[in-house]
């Protein structure tokens, strides 16, 4: 098997990404022949380790990982900012001799890094007078302009998502056409293999239940009042990522922790459905049966793929 350029592990969350990037490294050749450059908008930020699902490093198997850590819960994340780091990682990665596996499920930032994108420039008075309407109608008026003006952007944009609401609404003022015309058409800017991961519905549902009474057992609350001292109620992206946005309301005493911790998995379902539509959408995605979790048959299947690419 002659590896492509670039390996892209996609999926929803809970769906097993991280271990199958882990375990298709090892088969490559271990740390001295692919790296990972993570593609999870969350798992940008310093601290947000338990409620993100971050692979602990004592757990990375000595493999080098690209995009965790690199922003403070204050900055606000960019796709065109990761777009620009993630593509330097890749062709670092590429110069060493080793094969770079991308993996992750943040639909856009995945699309950054593996097809041709440009991203439109901004307009800070414009972006001023949004952010300032927002605070006046609600993001959910928004959101409903945005549905008049781009129901296709709408309908992949989460109304609570104020900030992304904003940014396309931005677009579209800037350009004078749908911020959804922005978006990539399916061409690769190098060379890729992409590996969807499918898993049942009920089986994700089952998955993601479990991983919210894990996060808040391994201490959720905990990380997010260190996170709060450290200015994650400063951080726009950060503080309304799903999971410490549940814990702060837990926290503020908003919610129960068995409120919150069913409340975070409602939002992580959700969020998974939003990322399976996502993806469904791209024929060029390889699915892999992933219903029995991580381990040698899905590695298998990962590795026929590649080899049917190979043969093709």
């Amino acid at each position: 098997m002659e590896a492509p350029p670039l390996i892209a592990v996609v999926g929803p969350t809970a769906s097993g990404k991280s271990e199958l990037a882990l375990d298709l490294v090892d088969h490559l050749g271990g740390p001295e022949a692919a790296e990972i450059v993570s593609a999870d908008a969350m798992q940008l930020y310093r601290g947000m380790d338990i409620g993100t699902a971050k692979v602990p490093l004592a757990d990375r198997r000595g493999i080098a990982h690209h995009q965790i850590d690199v922003l403070d819960v204050r900055d606000e994340a960019s796709v065109a900012a990761y777009q620009r780091e993630a593509r330097a990682d890749v062709a670092h990665i590429r110069a060493r001799g080793r094969i770079p596996v991308l993996a992750g499920g943040s639909g856009l930032y995945l699309r950054a890094v593996l097809d041709q994108l440009e991203f439109p420039g901004t307009d800070t008075a414009i972006r001023a007078e949004l952010e300032a309407r927002a605070e006046t109608v609600g993001g959910p008026a928004l959101h409903a302009e945005l549905r008049a003006a781009d129901p296709e952007a709408a309908a992949s944009i989460d109304a609570r998502n104020v900030r992304r609401t904003i940014r396309a609404l931005e677009v579209v003022q800037l350009t004078g056409r749908p911020f959804s015309a922005s978006l990539p058409t399916y061409t690769y800017a190098l060379p890729a293999i992409q590996l969807g991961l499918q898993v049942p519905r009920e089986e994700l549902d089952r998955r993601i239940t479990a991983r919210a009474t894990q996060m808040m057992d391994d201490g959720l609350l905990q990380e997010t009042e260190g996170l709060l001292a450290s200015g994650l109620a400063e951080g726009r992206t950060a503080s309304g990522a799903v999971g410490y946005s549940q814990a702060i309301d837990v926290l503020a005493g908003r919610l129960s922790v068995a409120e919150g911790t069913h409340a975070i998995a409602l939002a992580t379902r959700q969020l998974a459905r939003r990322q399976i539509k996502w993806f469904r959408r791209d024929p060029r995605i390889h699915w892999l049966p992933a219903g029995e979790g991580p381990g040698p048959q899905l590695l298998r299947s990962a590795v026929a793929a590649l080899d049917d690419r190979d043969e093709a």
